[in-house]
Parts: structure tokens; C-alpha cells; sequence
């Protein structure tokens, strides 16, 4: 009979030290599925970055942004290669070179920035491609992509560089607006927003070729010279953060294309241009988010050009099928 009653009493024990542990364990599943997951995004000043200022201000209810904001790609480059920057818009020939660089731990999300290259002029005397032939041009970015494409439109026009037309570089894009208000230069290439400052600046500069449209109307698709990357890795583990950043990003450029005064602020706000330059510059800027298979067509064009004309400007070879993120 004693041994019946300790028995039960010790059942009795065990039940209440059983209730007492659960009550104080607070942690459930849904409280850990309900945590944010910090999102590293690295982007830069000028159109490759101006189309995540919304998504900068608000933040996100899915995610916690942490944003670095980069004057030049080179400085964000090592953190890339690190892995500590999950996301980041650069440059589409960059983002090819890192996959080669990373042995493909890097892919490519979107296509963020359309070509923002025009060629501008003091007088009327331009109306296409062949009516550059013998004009004395101004360009920056020597062994960049912009010569490149500007190349490929020239040869594809008919035009020899060297021959009938001859490009000069300067160091910067400020240098070349320089130029051009002093005199030197009646033609010269410049990308947004230093195309619209050098248009504001000396009225009597005007937009006479539209490189875009060059690009687009030779069949080549869109010119996809921006770009969103993901590391694979955080693609990999965590899909449902990508899937809303890369929601809450499309908002943000809607956003910006809708609403430039707005967007404006915003963007001298976070210091990325000054606010009076980016309205005007927003319409010419092609900021977009293009995902899918229309990107990875408009990619694998641009690179076939960049290939021809210097291998290692997009590492060396085209990229793998693995390096385009093609399910949004």
C-alpha cells in the first residue's frame, strides 16, 4: 500500500515539473518564421542605384535592409567575393566578371538599368548614326562598356573610328561636360545624369542620338547595361526573402518612374545625385526590373558584343546557364 501511494505521488511530480517546463518555454515555430532576415544590399549612386531609393526609405515588413551605398563598383567588389553582400545592383558586365571570379556562386536576378548613353551636340547637324561621320567626339570610360557599345554602333553604321570619325576620352564624365561648355567639344557622349547637368547647364546642348534606341533598333534587344545579383548561397537558403526583396524592388521602381519629383527628393536625400538634376534625369535614366527569360535573352546579347570586342571585360567567357535566375 506505501509503495502504491509514492508511486502515485512521484507520477503526480513528474506531471507538474512536465507542465512547468512547458509553460516557460515561450519559443515557437511561428515566433521564429515571424523574425526578420537581415538582407546585406549594396547599390550605387547614379541610375544603377536610383531605382532602390523608395524600397531605401520604407525598408521592408519581410525583411531588415541593411544598405551600402558605393560611388564606384571597385568598392564594393571585395565585399561581393567576401559573400558579406547578399544583394547588389552593378554594372551587368560586372556581375558576369564576379560569376567567373566566384566559380559561380554569383547570379543574376534582373536587368535594372537600360543603356542611360547619349550622344549630344551644340547644333542641328545630327540626326542618326551616319551623320557622325567626320565629327571630333568626346567620350570618358576608355575600355569600359560604353566604348564598346559605342564601337558596335558605329561599325554596324558603317562608320571606321579612326577614319571618318574620331572618339576622344577624358578621365571622368565631368571633365567631358567641362569640354563641352568651354567650347572644345561641339559633339560628345555622356551618360545620365551628366547629360541632363551639361543640357542644363548650356541650353544648347540637346540629345541628338538616343544609344538605346541604336542598340534596340539593330534587333539586339533591350541593352541591358544594369543588373541585380544575389549571392547563390542566400538564393539557396533563403528564397522567400529574394522573392520579397525582389517584389518590393519592382515596387520601388514603379515608384520612381511615376513619381520623379518624389523619387527626386528622396535621392538627394540618401545622396545619390542632387534632387533639381534627378527629375529631369529620371525619364532618360531606363531604370526598370526586368526578371526571367527576357532578361537572360537581353543579357546573353549584350554579352555576345562585350565577348567580340574584349573577352575579359566580362571575365574572360560567356556565362553559364546557372549564373541567370530566370523564376521571377
Amino acid at each position: 500500500m506505501k509503495k502504491s501511494k509514492l508511486f502515485f505521488i512521484l507520477t503526480i511530480l513528474c506531471a507538474m515539473l512536465f507542465l512547468v517546463s512547458c509553460s516557460n518555454d515561450t519559443t515557437t515555430p511561428s515566433d521564429n518564421s515571424s523574425e526578420k532576415i537581415e538582407v546585406s544590399v549594396a547599390t550605387l549612386k547614379g541610375p544603377t542605384g536610383m531605382g532602390m531609393v523608395q524600397l531605401m526609405e520604407n525598408n521592408s515588413k519581410v525583411n531588415d535592409y541593411q544598405f551600402t551605398l558605393a560611388t564606384a563598383p571597385d568598392d564594393i567588389i571585395g565585399e561581393v567575393i567576401a559573400g558579406n553582400i547578399d544583394i547588389a545592383a552593378v554594372p551587368t558586365n560586372l556581375a558576369a566578371t564576379l560569376y567567373q571570379r566566384t566559380q559561380g556562386s554569383i547570379e543574376i536576378a534582373a536587368v535594372n538599368t537600360l543603356g542611360v548613353l547619349y550622344i549630344l551636340e551644340n547644333s542641328d547637324s545630327i540626326q542618326g548614326m551616319g551623320d557622325l561621320a567626320g565629327k571630333q567626339i568626346l567620350s570618358a570610360g576608355q575600355g569600359t562598356t560604353a566604348e564598346y557599345v559605342i564601337n558596335y554602333l558605329l561599325t554596324q553604321n558603317g562608320l571606321a573610328l579612326g577614319e571618318n570619325v574620331v572618339i576622344d576620352y577624358a578621365s571622368e564624365h565631368a571633365e567631358v561636360a567641362t569640354q563641352a561648355q568651354a567650347g572644345n567639344y561641339d559633339v560628345v557622349i555622356l551618360p545620365e545624369p551628366y547629360a541632363t547637368s551639361l543640357m542644363t547647364q548650356d541650353n544648347a546642348f540637346h540629345i541628338a542620338i538616343d544609344v538605346t534606341e541604336e542598340w534596340e533598333t539593330l534587333g539586339n534587344g533591350a541593352l541591358a547595361m544594369g543588373g541585380v545579383i544575389v549571392q547563390k548561397s542566400f538564393a539557396e537558403e533563403h528564397p522567400e526573402a529574394l522573392a520579397a526583396f525582389m517584389e518590393e524592388y519592382q515596387d520601388s521602381v514603379d515608384f520612381v518612374n511615376e513619381n520623379p519629383t518624389e523619387a527626386a527628393t528622396l535621392m538627394e536625400t540618401y545622396d545619390i545625385i542632387k534632387a533639381d538634376v534627378a527629375e529631369k534625369a529620371i525619364p532618360n535614366c531606363n531604370i526598370v526590373c526586368i526578371t526571367g527569360e527576357e532578361a537572360k535573352t537581353a543579357l546573353e546579347s549584350f554579352y555576345q558584343v562585350l565577348l567580340e570586342a574584349n573577352p575579359q571585360s566580362i571575365g574572360g567567357a560567356m556565362p553559364g546557364d546557372d549564373f541567370y535566375l530566370t523564376n521571377f
